[in-house]
Order: C-alpha cells, then structure tokens, then sequence
C-alpha cells in the first residue's frame, strides 16, 4: 500500500507503509524478518500506540474466519465486530457485550481494553478464552485460559507478537430493546448511581457536565414496559445521537422494539459511518464505589470543557484479572470525552482531569488521549511490572516495541 496513511480520526500520520500479508505463512516470513514491527487495526486508537519507524502491518487482508467449536467462535483477528457478530446472530449466537462501535477489529479492541457497558459486563477482551499470534522469531503461539501467562496476553497493546486469531466465548442469541431518557437531572447519577446503571443490561450516560440534564440510554434484553418517566427524566419524543445536535441516523434503533443483541447493543449501526472521525478521545477509570466523588471534580471542571468538549458518557464495567485492562480487579465507572480534534486544546483539559482524578487512582485508557506518564502507569496498573516482563519473555530483543511501549512501559 502506498501514500500516507492515519488513523481513523486523521490525527495521527504513520511513518511506515503499510504491509497487508494475505496467508499466516506470507506474515511469519514477514515478522522473522523485520527488525521493527506493529501492528494497525482499523485505527480507533487516537495516540501513536500503532506507529513504528520499522514494519507497519495489518491482519485485515488474512483469510477471514469465523469457526464455531465447542470452545466458542474462533475468529480472525482482523475482522470487524460487526462482520463476527452478525455471523454469530444467523447461527443464533451471541457475544456477552459491544461497545459503541461494530466497526472496530476485534484484535485490536481486545488488545487495548475496549469495553460496552453493564453492572455486570467485563470488558470485550474478557470474552477471550484462547489467542494465537506470531511471536517475533515468526512461530505461532497460541495461549488458553489455563495458561499461567493468558491474563497478561489479551489486552497486551501490541507487545507480545501480532495477533492471528482469537476464541471467544458464546451465549445463546438474545434480544434486547432500547429506550432513550431526557432531562434526567444530573445529580441522580450520585445520589442515585447504583438505580440507574443498574436499569438495564447496558446503560449510558450522556452529559457535558454543564448541562443540569443527563439524556440516559437504556439497554435492556427482552421486551419490557416502558415507563414515560423514570428518575426525573422523561421518554425521549424522537431517536436521539449521543451528541444531541447530530442528527441520529447513524444510531441505533430506539423506541423500545426489541431486536436482535447485535443490532442494539452498540450505539452505532455497522452500514454507516458514525462521524467522519473528526475529534479526539480520553477514558478514565475510577472503582465503582468512587463515582460520585468523580462525579463531584468533573462537574467543577465543567467551564474548562466547553470549549472542546463534544460530549462525555458514563459506563460502568464489571471486574475482570486480564493484567492491563483498566477494570483489571476492580468493578469500575469508565468516564469517556469525545473532544474537538484540536490537541494543543485539548491537552491542558486532559491534564486537568488526570490531576483532579489522581485521588481515586484513576487509569487512562491506553489507546486514547492522555497525560500520565510511565510511574503513574505503573502505579495506577498493578501488573504493569508482570507484563513488561512477559514482554520480554515473548520478545527478548523488543521487535515489538516502539516509542510509545519505551514511553509508557519501559523496560528495567
């Protein structure tokens, strides 16, 4: 592939071609013989995590796969969650949970910690129980959940090898209906927290920490009665876009009619594109039982994001032991901002929340904007000295790693 090549929000310009291996065989030839090499999905990320100066390679051109065995669905790293998705749904199957977007690989959302929402929901990658990569000598490794190295393997950023497939676990296929809420007042998400993510399978909520209202997104399975008011807050009259001046086309569907799991569960329908990627991102993770103390520094903040704030949500994600995951041991309140694309803007904003949310030892997301630096990490991720030396393990002379794993996750 030639020409320039950015992530998909365009804020970040990768510095090496990109290579599309089309056969396993035509890939290990390729990591053997590399000096350098990382790997890009389909560029949600929104810091340099991908980029290197060496090998740029996607999965995306491999046979696509998607086997149902006992175990699970053994997928291709490379395909996107709505292509396995609606795999499974024809086979009536289903994932435990998606996040915003089917669009998103799902190598690359597991190996970065990407999550839905729902009290008792872990992150994607905790659906993983089986992963097959290519290590940096170019053999293939595969690691089960009985392995004593698997929880340091699936949300692993890239550092162990380049990622060929994954087993996930199944469920039977469900239906779930949505239901959009206006006007709820804001303070309901501390006095009130444990009522309303706890409303629904999946819940959301939407907020610019202004704005005296919150819009909540309830997702529930199976059918449901829908109450006109709730909290406050009252039925919204039309489909609603988590930014409230978009139009909401993109979402999906809402109203209470049930549908299939893998058509209400992400907040964005797969045959459109939700935006054109023009903005920037930041999550942090706080434990549960923190929220309105989080709550409480982001409200006081609130004057400083209106100038690149688009919107912000609420989720929460249950505990899970995948090393690098920022739910890692912990029920957890994940706080995201979808910011203008203007950096220079946004940094100071950034660090403003990291410094007000340092007391609830807050985590950052690892594939988003953020300010802290390697001994935050390490302090804020208990398993980052475990990890960094699994790296090691699985590639001694550090083929894998770039500026951003030296920045972040130096080794000793």
């Amino acid at each position: 592939m030639t020409g320039e090549v950015r992530n998909w929000a365009g804020n970040v310009a990768f510095s090496s071609e990109l290579l599309r291996p089309e056969s396993i065989d035509e890939l290990q030839e390729l990591v053997a013989a590399a000096e350098k090499v990382r790997v890009l999905g389909t560029g949600h990320s929104f810091n340099r995590i991908a980029d290197t100066t060496g090998t740029l390679v996607t999965v995306q051109d491999l046979p696509k796969v998607v086997d149902i065995g006992e175990r699970g669905v053994t997928v291709s790293a490379g395909l996107r969650y709505g292509e396995i998705t609606a795999a499974l749904q024809a086979k009536d199957l289903a994932l435990h949970n998606l996040g915003s977007l089917p669009h998103i690989s799902v190598s690359g959302a597991c190996s970065t910690g990407t999550h839905g929402s729902g009290d008792g929901n872990g992150p994607l990658a905790d659906a993983v129980n089986s992963i097959t990569f290519v290590t940096a000598d170019g053999e293939l490794t595969t690691l089960d959940r009985d392995d004593a190295d698997f929880d340091g393997s699936v949300v692993s950023l890239g550092a162990l090898g380049v990622i060929v497939s994954l087993t996930l676990d199944v469920q039977p296929s469900y239906q779930v209906s949505q239901v959009v809420y206006d006007g709820m007042p804001v303070d309901r998400l501390s006095t009130d927290f444990d009522a309303v993510m706890g409303s629904a399978y999946s819940v959301s909520a939407f907020t610019d920490w202004l704005d005296p209202d919150v819009m909540v997104w309830r997702k529930q399975r199976g059918h449901h009665p829908i109450e006109p008011d709730w909290l406050g807050g009252h039925l919204a009259d039309r489909p609603r876009h988590p930014i409230k001046t978009m139009p909401a086309d993109y979402a999906t569907q809402q109203g209470g009619m049930p549908g299939p799991w893998n058509e209400r569960l992400p907040h964005f329908r797969l045959e459109f594109t939700p935006s054109n990627g023009d903005e920037l991102q930041s999550e942090y993770f706080v434990a549960r039982e923190r929220a309105a103390e989080a709550f409480d520094v982001l409200r006081t903040l609130g004057n400083q994001f209106a100038p690149v704030l688009q919107v912000s949500e609420v989720r929460t994600v249950a505990a899970d032991e995948l090393w690098l995951s920022p739910s890692q041991g912990r029920d957890t309140v994940a706080l995201h901002f979808t910011w203008i694309q203007d950096e220079a803007a946004v940094r100071p904003v950034v660090v403003a929340i990291e410094d007000g949310l340092a007391p609830l030892d807050v985590r950052p997301h690892w594939g988003k904007v953020f300010a802290a630096d390697a001994a935050t990490l390490a302090e804020r991720y208990p398993k980052v000295p475990d990890f960094i030396a699994l790296a090691a393990k699985y590639d001694p002379e550090g083929k894998f790693r770039n500026d951003y794993l030296d920045t972040f996750l130096p080794r000793p």
